[in-house]
């Protein structure tokens, strides 16, 4: 997947505040990261459990994430493995943050070699992760994103970020373009390593994934161990009484197709011979009479 989810941010004031008896999900997640979607999802499978949102910034995520603060977060890899799984789930476009009057606005993507001449702003909180930034680096970093967007607009220089925060952080006076050639984000769904990842982890691994609700894993799944399920390849059985009259059914259907046909075509035949007997059986034909 390229790019990002376009529904609003959620705030956690917009879900249930659960009480001290009743199990709750704590979600974290970074700047740009929209979870809408998948909180709905989750709303509507598991309403009983509520969902509690954690806004973070990328340097904390990972630390709410050790200490417990959250059960999982929605991070920008890299994820430390040694004590937190992560699975990938989507690939974030690139673009140049720029002044609406600014040549770049002319085109529709450019290329980091474009870049060369122009002072691009590589912030603190940078996403990239970039070996070398393209362009002329400025004399100090700014401390954040929306520092930095605040000096483009002032005309100081470009910035090169990942699509929804450009979108997070829009202004009338900038717009941005697709940078290609350049590194990208990727947004990953991350949680404290363990054996087995907690049940509602679990769940939660199921809503991004986009399993179906029988296919969800979980605390569902847990509750529905013991059943037994019927196999795939067994057929309801059908009771004696209803096999017979199926045999019926389906006899009465043959006769009333082939048996009907064969018989309907006799009928007609004989239909045709009747007449032309019945000719011969009715009146006497009158003697042709001779040329003489």
């Amino acid at each position: 997947m390229t790019g990002s989810d376009d529904s609003p941010a959620v705030s956690p004031s917009d879900s249930p505040t659960p009480s001290p008896s009743t199990p709750a999900f704590r979600l974290a997640y970074v700047p740009g990261v929209t979870p809408a979607k998948w909180v709905r999802i989750w709303n509507e499978r598991l309403p009983d459990v509520p969902l509690t949102l954690l806004a973070v910034t990328p340097a904390e995520a990972f630390g709410a994430l050790r200490d417990g603060a959250a059960d999982a977060g929605l991070v920008r890899l890299p994820v430390d493995r040694d004590d937190l799984s992560a699975i990938p789930l989507y690939t974030e476009t690139t673009v140049v943050v720029v002044p609406k009057d600014h040549l770049f606005a002319e085109v529709e993507e450019i290329w980091a070699s474009d870049l060369a001449e122009e002072l691009v702003l590589h912030p603190l909180d940078d996403t990239l992760g970039w070996e070398r930034p393209p362009g002329r680096p400025a004399n100090e970093r700014p401390e954040t994103t929306a520092d930095a967007i605040d000096l483009v607009a002032a005309g100081v220089g470009l910035l090169a970020v990942p699509q929804s925060l450009a979108r997070l952080h829009h202004r009338k006076d900038l717009t941005y373009r697709t940078l290609n050639d350049v590194p990208q984000s990727r947004v990953a769904l991350s949680w404290p390593a363990a054996d087995e990842a907690p049940d509602l982890v679990e769940e939660f691994i199921g809503i991004v994934r986009g399993r179906t609700v029988n296919s969800t894993r979980g605390r569902r799944a847990e509750a529905q161990k013991g059943q037994k399920q019927p196999r795939k390849d067994q057929k309801p059985a059908r009771s004696s009484g209803a096999k017979q009259g199926g045999a019926k059914q389906g006899g009465a259907k043959q006769a009333g197709t082939k048996g009907g046909a064969r018989a309907a075509g006799k009928g007609a035949a004989a239909r045709k011979g009747g007449s032309a007997g019945g000719a011969g059986r009715g009146k006497a034909a009158k003697p042709r009479r001779g040329r003489g």
